[in-house]
């Protein structure tokens, strides 16, 4: 860990940029960066890193260059024509330290009807120590913190004595295929850290999700004589129950990373519709599922279990097994992660907190995923997902505290210095 003088220096660096680091924030944060709409916001970071003095790379992702490698999710209904990513690239004189990728998602969630925010999504505000807006807490603010641990750095007249690679991806949210543009670009490292809202703490662990979209076909018929048709909308209400009981049997036998965790496998139905007519039985029903598996969980036979759990549930009804549910899998099919335990990265990550907060890094077991599973699954890096204190994130009134945007940014400084080395610039 650096000494105690050059931390206290390091911190005193981060809080002398902080105000123009929570206006950065809040300036990314209005720009409406959703899946499909992501260019805007990349263009203001790639102006922001080239504006340090980075080597940027800006490029589009194309389906064709991914889909052969392992992690890749099927892309959903948006195009990729308007997919960028961005990567600044800090190159030291004398290479001598350890080599690092700072990774951070642009994209954020919809807002959901905006009448029932408080304020409205886009339009960040500060209000008893929280900083709101959507995206602003699920990233936004850690990856803001990448480039201001840098700058607190710059302040000092210091810069990394390694690589380091600050990544601004697409399409975290629903896929991961921006985090596997980055790798098949070539970009690679002897560590990642992705400051995702974790609270001030670590993640030792995380699930796998597939998404799934099931549609079933009915009979339609005049609602006065209803008897002759098929409802597909009620058809789905079985399918969906015996879907949850085989939640309740997954979370029935824990992971060990999720021994002590209430419910760590949660199944999601996130979207349906069907029927076109009030006064006619829906002939069609489509809804999307969200299912949680344990990071040794392999992926594809949990989505044969899926199917057997659909078709046991269609078997019984004769209009279903003539006309079997047609199950598609869009966006993410991925395994979970764990982080392999005491690595070096940790320890000295571990240092750091302790060096800038003077406690103990807490760890925690997740019941979501983020980008860390394409650099620990397929790179063989240790991938740290670490950051600050978001509430409400994908709800109303996202936020994340202002103080500990500011301790995750001397952390990651902190970091920088012990395991990239320094060197004046």
């Amino acid at each position: 860990m650096p000494d105690a003088e050059l931390c206290r220096r390091i911190l005193a660096a981060v809080d002398e940029g902080f105000e123009a680091q929570l206006q950065f924030t809040e300036d990314l944060t209005r720009i409406p960066s959703l899946r499909g709409q992501e260019a805007t916001a990349q263009d203001f970071m790639a102006r922001a890193l080239a504006g340090r003095g980075y080597g940027v790379d800006r490029w589009r992702i194309r389906e064709a260059d991914i889909r052969h490698l392992p992690g890749f999710s099927p892309v959903l209904h948006t195009s990729y024509i308007d997919a960028w990513n961005v990567v600044g690239s800090h190159r030291p004189r004398q290479p001598q330290g350890r080599s690092l990728i700072l990774n951070g998602h642009i994209d954020v969630v919809p807002t959901g009807p905006e009448e029932l925010w408080t304020s409205p999504p886009f339009e960040p505000r500060r209000a008893g120590g929280w900083l709101y807006g959507r995206g602003a807490g699920d990233m936004k603010a850690g990856l803001v913190a990448n480039i201001f641990a840098l700058d607190a750095l710059a302040r000092l007249g210091l810069q990394p004595a390694a690589e380091v690679y600050i990544q601004s991806v697409v399409e975290e949210e629903c896929t991961g295929n921006g985090a596997l543009a980055c790798l098949q670009r070539g970009y690679r490292a002897d560590a990642a850290i992705i400051p995702e809202p974790m609270g001030d703490s670590l993640s030792v662990a995380q699930v796998g999700v597939i998404w799934m979209q099931v549609r079933v076909a009915g009979r339609p018929a005049h609602a006065a004589y209803a008897s002759q048709g098929f409802n597909a909308i009620e058809a789905c209400f079985p399918i969906i129950q015996a879907l949850h009981r085989l939640e309740d049997r997954w979370n029935e036998h824990r992971h060990p990373k999720y021994h002590q965790h209430p419910h760590p496998i949660n199944f999601v139905v996130s979207g349906i519709e069907g029927g076109d007519w009030t006064s006619s039985v829906p002939s069609w029903c489509t809804f999307n599922l969200r299912a949680g598996i344990y990071p040794d969980q392999d992926v594809d036979q949990a989505r044969r279990q899926l199917e057997e759990v659909i078709r046991e549930a269609t078997r019984q009804n004769p209009h279903l097994s003539n006309n079997p549910p047609t199950i598609t899998y869009h966006g993410f099919t991925a395994p979970g992660y764990v982080l392999p335990e005491d690595t070096e990265a940790e320890r000295v990550l571990r240092g750091a907190y302790r060096s800038a907060t003077g406690k103990d890094l807490a760890h925690r077991v997740l019941t979501g995923l983020t980008d860390a599973r394409f650099f620990g699954l397929y790179q063989d890096t240790p991938a740290m997902v670490f950051g600050p204190t978001a509430e409400d994130i994908h709800a109303f009134d996202e936020r994340v505290e202002i103080d500990s945007i500011r301790r995750v940014t001397g952390v990651i400084a902190s970091f920088l210095a012990d395991w990239c080395g320094l060197e004046e610039r």
